[in-house]
This record gives C-alpha cells, structure tokens and sequence, in this order.
C-alpha cells in the first residue's frame, strides 16, 4: 500500500476530504484512457487521483497526483466536473481532462509501489472500473454525456421558463451540486 510520509488531509466546509484527478487521453479525440494499478488492489484499475495538499488549487493537485501515479505529463484541459463519494468515504473530487504528451518509463509509484499504467478504450474502461470503483466509471460516463450533449465540455441546459429564477447554462462544477 502506497503511505506518504507527512501527507496532510485537507477538508472542505462541509467535511468532504478534497480530491483531485485526471482522464488522461493518448489525443483529442478522447477515445484511449490512462488508467493504473491501485495501490491496495494492484489487480485492479484505477483513475490516477489524489487528495489535495494545503493551499493546493484543485488543477495543479491534478496534474501532480497523475504525474506520481501515472508519470505522464500532458496539456489540462476542461473542468469535467466534481464529484461526490458519499458511501464508504466522504470525498469530493475535482475531474479534469487531460491529454498526455510525455510519458516516463519509470515514474514515483513505479520504483516505489510497483504501480502499473495501460491504455484502455473507454467503453472497456468503464466496464473494468463499474465492478470496484463505480465512480472512476461515473468520471468517464459524464465525458461521454458532455461530448454529445455539449459544447466544448461545458453542460448545455434547456432555457428555463421566464418566471424561472435557475440558470439557462451550467458549468461541470455547478450542475455537480444539483
């Protein structure tokens, strides 16, 4: 299992612990997820994630977190949305998109914990993380709801009534707390 010495747990006002992470894509067409080894179920997939340090913007903890656990770099790209793990865990995730232009042979979670990375289709990927992480698979449905109800990854609504006080448009992160 993965320990980092002197990691601290940040929290948000309403007890969530504050995570970050990314899908990373081998190209714009998002087509070819990233996705690694767990570090207490090394037989199982992961999306590469994190808790966020102190003071850490949300997208730089992203983009951290992939490059110890996938050792990749690449372009950040749109907000997808935020996330709820409400079961086992209180966590609230920052999903962002990602598209890979380096990638390490060897990388921190590698030399360290043995951690493994391999590209996936995503519809093969949401099958592989529905069984143990129902919410990694979530991350992907909402990218394949954005890319055909969206533009440019931003979650279009329907015009609300005149009388109607709600918003006409919505970001990832807004409709998250619907």
């Amino acid at each position: 299992m993965k320990f980092k010495p002197n990691q601290t747990r940040t929290y948000d006002g309403e007890g969530f612990r504050r995570r970050a992470a990314c899908l990373c894509f081998k190209n714009e067409r998002e087509d070819e997820v990233l996705l690694v080894s767990s570090s207490r179920h090394p037989d199982q997939w992961i999306v590469p994630g994190g808790g966020m340090e102190p003071e850490e913007e949300p997208c730089g903890a992203a983009v951290r977190e992939v490059f110890e656990e996938a050792g990749v770099k690449g372009k950040l790209g749109r907000l997808l949305g935020v996330f709820e793990h409400n079961q086992d865990r209180k966590h609230r995730t920052y999903v962002y998109v990602l598209t890979v232009t380096e990638t390490l042979d060897a990388w921190e979670d590698s030399v360290n914990i043995g951690r493994k990375r391999e590209w996936f289709p995503v519809e093969e990927a949401i099958k592989i993380l529905q069984s143990h992480k129902p919410v990694h698979a979530e991350y992907l449905r909402r990218l394949q709801l954005n890319c055909s109800a969206s533009n440019n990854g931003n979650i279009l609504l329907p015009p609300a009534p005149p009388t109607d006080n709600t918003p006409r448009y919505s970001t990832p992160a807004a409709a998250s707390h619907r």
